[in-house]
């Protein structure tokens, strides 16, 4: 019983916040209001950001709530750069917010901190069209519940608690009303890869019997959710990789490779690998597998 109260006062609690959000983000403008789509607040993933931290499980709790406090402190800054340095503000301080959930996270997860850390990616990338992020978390959230129900009982408690927040905040999400911004799409990206890394941890006990089985789990359930962005994104994909990229007739893994590598993160690491090379894919396997867009460098 107190299990449907709990999920009942983190669903009421993430719609309340949600509305509280939008109002108040409006109203203050500035980077945590953009033009998009006639005018949208962002950063209202604040809501589910502040709920997570309450009702999620400890020690999962303590990596949402490093990711989120670097996160929102990129979404109220905007994108402003440091003199003399390859990237932004923003991007340093979700970098550092990162490192702490792989460092942090290593103390109670292993080496599996890692894959939590770069579930960060693949959500940022999903917050970029109305209703993506929420339905992945609802998709792979319910997943999760699934499996975890019929296989390991009690830990499915932690991926309800993840579909109810998701549930307050979505309807408006889903009308292109309002954004999550990084503190939402972060703080997503990592409960679920806190929840993966539950499941794989179960699994590993009872069926793989190897350390690095949960590590394994992860990073094929990290690619699924990378997939699952990506058919949901095809559209708007496929659009901005010919129109603003320039690859013509792109392939799906075109697609996953933007979700895994996109945005300035990405953009960043083939700044600094790449440095101005242009690198030209031909072979068919590599435009299979959509290595066209994974050494995109718009700095060539």
């Amino acid at each position: 019983m107190m299990d449907v109260i709990t999920l009942i006062l983190a669903l009421a609690l993430s719609a309340t916040l949600t509305l509280t959000f939008q109002k108040l983000f409006t109203q203050i403008g500035g980077n945590l209001y953009t033009s998009i789509r006639g005018g949208t607040p962002r950063a209202v993933g604040l809501a589910p950001y502040l709920v997570l931290l309450l009702f999620f499980p400890p020690p999962g709790s303590y990596l949402i709530g490093i990711i989120g406090i670097f996160a929102f402190f990129d979404d109220v800054i905007g994108r402003k750069n440091i003199k003399r340095l390859p990237f932004e503000i923003g991007q340093l301080s979700r970098g550092l917010g990162l490192l702490m959930v792989i460092l942090i996270g290593y103390m109670y997860y292993g080496p599996v901190s890692l894959l939590i850390g770069l579930m960060i990616q693949p959500l940022n990338i999903a917050d970029m069209q109305p209703g993506t992020a929420s339905s992945t978390v609802f998709i792979m959230g319910s997943l999760m519940a699934i499996l975890l129900y019929f296989g390991a009982g009690n830990p499915y408690f932690s991926a309800l608690i993840v579909l109810a927040v998701c549930l307050g905040y979505a309807p408006l999400d889903y009308q292109g009303k309002i954004m999550m911004g990084e503190v939402g799409n972060h703080s997503f990206g990592v409960s679920l890869g806190i929840i993966y890394v539950v499941l794989g941890n179960y699994i590993t006990h009872f069926y793989l019997g190897n350390s690095w089985g949960t590590f394994l789990v992860v990073l094929l359930l990290l690619i699924f959710t990378s997939i699952l962005i990506a058919f949901l994104r095809r559209k708007n994909l496929k659009n901005f990789l010919e129109n603003q990229l320039g690859i013509q007739d792109p392939s799906f893994g075109d697609y996953v490779m933007d979700v895994l590598s996109g945005g300035g993160l990405g953009d960043l690491l083939r700044r600094i690998f790449l440095g101005k090379r242009k690198l030209i894919v031909q072979n068919r396997l590599g435009l299979v597998l959509g290595l066209r867009r994974l050494f995109y460098n718009p700095y060539s």
